[in-house]
């Protein structure tokens, strides 16, 4: 809403990564160049710690980007994997010719085979674990074994852990320690000090376009510095709510008030007398949404009733949204004889529907396991299946709970398919926030034998 009124070409505060935005100082240009050293000196497992917010993802997606051509990514971002699964991921990963169904001894055969032809071919292959800290103990110690699969002078597969701060706590675990002593780097994304905070929101503002002065002074990076932490994440949230506050004031200048405004909204800080700010600032915001919503409405011919949301519940940030949907009459769609409601997204009702479909499914045929996602986070499972419904078919979206060294999960599944190949085309055409998840295939045999084991476990409990 702000970009016009600063003269923006696109926002520089986004929460998700953006490459294009990478702001090399407090070190993180210096971390870059020592990551891509480490990575094609091919020696030992990397470790990569920050806490949560402080740009572990942005220095991975940068990695991606800056690495030779001649090194082959693998990336991870699902911890939830069992020992017996994290080799399948990575050699589906690599497009090799096997599937769930494959043996373990035959699987580090293919991969080893892979990775000596690279090696012959002056390239090798990198694994990028995302959330390091929630992977199982166990299946940190099979990514150690991988770790032996070497030439006379050369490791075939670098490994490069990213985690938080509790991930050093599991790796003093006795039996983890054969992979500590592997790590031969470890770096640690340090919070931002406020001179850094300075330059980093001021690079952010000119690198999309700004070309006043300073937005963002000294005094209010220091603000900002003690309500973010110094972490990259809360930096941005507050600084673009700060640019929304402003602009709802007719301002081109950020100052104090503004942030702890924004904090306050984010749950940021210590509390502050920050109501007579936020009301007023509630009520400009109405009144443009209103204005901008009724210039859009026009533009909608369909025949079809015109609804209005405006989404006040935070979900990762705190904001104000708006969203235009059309009402159409109530459809369903039927597959494998399971009919669900188009735009039902409701986690009680995909469950009701996996088991419907189990019913009649094929032990032989194909499914795409788009994610774990914890059980005790209900919140995320249903925003989860909200985004999923985007670009997916949500009749053919099924979940089912299962049990994981212990913890309760739920598995999210996509659609039925005869013919792997049709699974494999189809999985590598799923949106890029999916991809993001480390989807991969899985038999309906195999979705059974997790839910039997399950049912197992409660019931010893």
């Amino acid at each position: 809403m702000y970009l016009e009124h600063f003269g923006l070409k696109r926002q520089p505060f986004k929460i998700t990564p953006d490459t294009s935005l990478f702001y090399s100082g407090n070190k993180r240009g210096a971390a870059l160049e020592a990551l891509k050293y480490a990575i094609t000196s091919g020696e030992g497992i990397i470790k990569v710690v920050g806490e949560v917010g402080s740009g572990k993802t942005m220095l991975c997606r940068m990695l991606e980007i800056d690495l030779p051509d001649n090194v082959e990514v693998v990336y991870i971002a699902n911890p939830s994997l069992s020992p017996e699964n994290i080799l399948h991921v990575i050699a589906f990963e690599l497009k090799l010719d096997v599937d769930s169904e494959s043996n373990k001894l035959e699987v580090m055969q293919k991969l080893q085979q892979y990775l000596l032809d690279k090696h012959a071919e002056n390239k090798h292959v990198v694994v990028f674990v995302e959330e390091a800290q929630s992977m199982p103990l166990e299946t940190l110690e099979e990514i150690r074994l991988l770790s032996n699969l070497e030439t006379n002078d050369y490791k075939l597969l670098q490994m490069v852990l990213f985690g938080q701060p509790e991930l050093d706590e599991n790796l003093k675990q006795p039996s983890i320690r054969q992979l500590k002593e592997r790590i031969t780097h470890s770096f640690y994304l340090d919070p931002f000090p406020p001179k850094d905070i300075y330059e980093y929101l001021n690079f952010r503002m000119r690198a999309v376009g700004y070309r006043g002065p300073d937005i963002f002074s000294h005094k209010v990076a220091n603000s900002i510095e003690k309500k973010s932490k110094g972490l990259t994440r809360r930096i941005n949230i507050l600084a673009d709510k700060a640019l929304l506050v402003a602009y709802s004031e007719g301002g081109h200048g950020v100052v104090k008030k503004h942030i702890d405004i924004a904090a306050k909204d984010s749950d940021f800080g210590k509390d502050i007398n920050w109501k007579p700010w936020l009301i007023g600032f509630g009520a400009t915001v109405a009144i443009f949404l209103a204005v901008w919503i009724g210039t859009l409405i026009p533009q909608i011919t369909a025949p079809e009733q015109n609804l209005t949301i405006i989404n006040t519940q935070p979900k990762e940030v705190s904001k104000v949204e708006t969203v235009t949907a059309i009402v159409e009459p109530e459809k369903t769609i039927e597959t494998n004889n399971v009919v669900a409601e188009v735009n039902d997204y409701s986690l009680d009702s995909r469950l009701e529907n996996t088991m419907q479909w189990l019913d009649k499914a094929d032990d032989n045929n194909y499914t795409i396991q788009l994610v774990l996602l914890d059980a005790w986070a209900i919140s995320k499972v249903d925003d989860f299946l909200q985004m999923a419904g985007q670009s997916l078919d949500m009749s053919k979206v099924f979940v089912y709970e299962a049990h994981i060294q212990g913890k309760k999960v739920y598995s999210v599944l996509y659609n039925d398919y005869v013919q792997r190949d049709s699974a494999v085309e189809q999985l590598q055409n799923l949106d890029k926030d999916l991809l993001s998840n480390g989807p991969y295939l899985r038999t309906i045999k195999g979705i059974r034998a997790d839910i039997r084991k399950s049912q197992l476990i409660v019931g010893k409990t």
